[in-house]
């Protein structure tokens, strides 16, 4: 949900509303300082207007391998104007299109005449707006906390020593429980205000994974000369290469939704391995003791050399009762914890088994068939109880209901052209039972506000499954919820 209001500088800003549900009669809305900390990403034009920048300051973007120079400056709308006249809003989608390459940090790539860099007027512009008075409340306090404790994060992953903590206790900095859609932008905005990322990606692991807040990447040349290969880390929100002189709306990527690999328990668990010249006795003993029906061969923790299991070993015996180990290693495919778990089931059908990749490409864990069954199992209880709340519903407001005035209610202006009740969505069914004309018409012993709270809280639930979003297990959670709701209106609904 977005809103827009004046800041103190005289530009209008929007404040963005998280997945948590808030009381809104707490406190007001939040000022200027306490958008800027907890809503969407900084931006150029938010310097220029804030008076950090000035049109035609002149940027530049030096290599430091190659020891090429680009050059910009600050247009009168607050973009960065290339020499060929390309404009852009994002520094990271400007460094990259002058280059021609990337991804890059823009924000620690281009620097003004005497040395200081876009990222320190950013730093600057967040320290301004904290400082200002702000309505106060639990909101203000815990965004004021945030920003100390982001910057302190900053601090630490400049000196080399990076924070690190589970995905839950990053989440709980924001008041937060679950990755919703809203709520993941908020803390990936945020980070990046902070020039923060986290590795692994925090969307793309378990609640419980471990994540560490790095600060901005180097130039991409002394990148891939400093990692070894295979070695490259992946990191939030980090921009990828510009394809066309179209400019990105965001600074960076959106943060990575649906379901990925990570989040499955097994795929960042750790794995058993062997070598390739490791005995059957060795192998056997292990996919005993673990309860494996495949073993990853490994000659070191990234070498894959494939896997054994127990009919590759069972075939390779039979074959020649004297078979060395090797004849019994068959093929295997690893895929990283970031992809997306509907992308891979492919490569899971075809091999039975998938070996899972860290964000330094060490093998780090297994997944099974079994594993994405009962990850979609999860998902589709749920998924079917959404489905009987909806018809549940839209049956309750059609029979007890005036079409007409459901009409009037849901499309006053007559946009959706709604002709019959089968037309109504979710958010109409919200629309029409907080209406307390309507809901009297019902003539149900029941609070409205309560029941409707409910509805908005089975909405937030709904939006994740119909996304295919649920990393948290929320439908899970949800369940006894819906079979509530769903016997309360079979019961008031006839």
């Amino acid at each position: 949900m977005i809103g827009s209001f004046r800041g103190g500088n005289g530009f209008e800003v929007e404040t963005a509303v998280t997945d948590s549900t808030v009381d809104d009669s707490s406190e007001g809305p939040p000022g200027r300082a306490s958008y800027l900390i907890e809503g969407r990403r900084v931006t150029v034009l938010d310097l220029f207007d804030a008076g950090l920048l000035a049109q035609g300051t002149r940027l530049t973007f030096r290599r430091k391998r190659s020891g090429m120079a680009h050059t910009a400056q600050v247009t009168e709308d607050g973009r960065i104007e290339l020499n060929d006249g390309r404009r852009f809003k994002s520094p990271s989608t400007a460094a990259a299109a002058a280059s021609g390459r990337g991804p890059f940090d823009g924000w620690t790539a281009w620097e003004l005449d005497d040395g200081t860099l876009l990222d320190v007027l950013r730093q600057k512009l967040l320290d301004t707006v904290a400082e200002q008075p702000s309505s106060g409340g639990l909101v203000a306090e815990g965004a004021a906390n945030r920003h100390t404790w982001l910057k302190g994060a900053r601090k630490q992953a400049d000196s080399g020593a990076p924070i690190t903590l589970t995905v839950r206790d990053l989440l709980d900095w924001w008041g937060l429980s679950r990755r919703g859609y809203l709520a993941t932008a908020q803390v990936s905005a945020e980070l990046a205000n902070h020039g923060l990322s986290t590795v692994p990606d925090f969307t793309a692991v378990g609640l419980d994974g471990r994540v560490a807040l790095t600060g901005p990447s180097v130039d991409t040349e002394d990148e891939k000369e400093a990692a070894t290969e295979g070695e490259e880390m992946r990191m939030t929100g980090a921009p990828g290469p510009v394809t066309s002189d179209e400019e990105a709306e965001d600074d960076e990527s959106e943060p990575i939704q649906g379901q990925t690999v990570g989040n499955l328990p097994s795929a960042l668990r750790s794995v058993e391995s062997v070598s390739s010249s490791a005995s059957f006795e060795e192998a056997f003993t292990k996919m005993r003791l673990n309860g494996y029906s495949q073993l990853p061969v490994l000659n070191g923790p990234r070498n894959l050399q494939g896997a054994v299991t127990w009919e590759s070993i069972a075939l390779a015996r039979y074959t020649d009762t004297d078979a060395s180990f090797s004849r019994a290693i068959v093929k295997a495919h690893a895929v990283s914890y970031a992809d997306h778990l509907i992308d891979v089931l492919p490569f899971l059908e075809q091999f039975g088994f998938l070996l899972v990749k860290d964000q330094t490409n060490r093998i780090a864990g297994i997944i099974t068939v079994a594993d994405v069954a009962a990850e979609y199992g999860a998902t589709a209880r749920p998924f079917l109880l959404i489905g009987v709340l909806d018809r549940q519903l839209r049956r309750v407001i059609s029979e007890g209901l005036d079409l007409a005035e459901v009409i009037a209610l849901c499309d006053p202006e007559g946009i959706r052209r709604l002709t019959s009740f089968k037309q109504l969505s979710y958010g109409d069914y919200q629309q029409v039972l907080s209406s307390q004309r309507q809901w009297d018409r019902l003539g149900w012993p029941l609070d409205r506000k309560a029941f409707t709270d409910r509805l908005n809280a089975l909405r937030e639930v709904r939006n994740e499954l119909m996304h295919f979003n649920d990393k948290d297990k929320v439908g899970d959670a949800a369940i006894p919820m819906l079979r509530n709701m769903i016997e309360l209106l079979r019961e008031y609904g006839g």
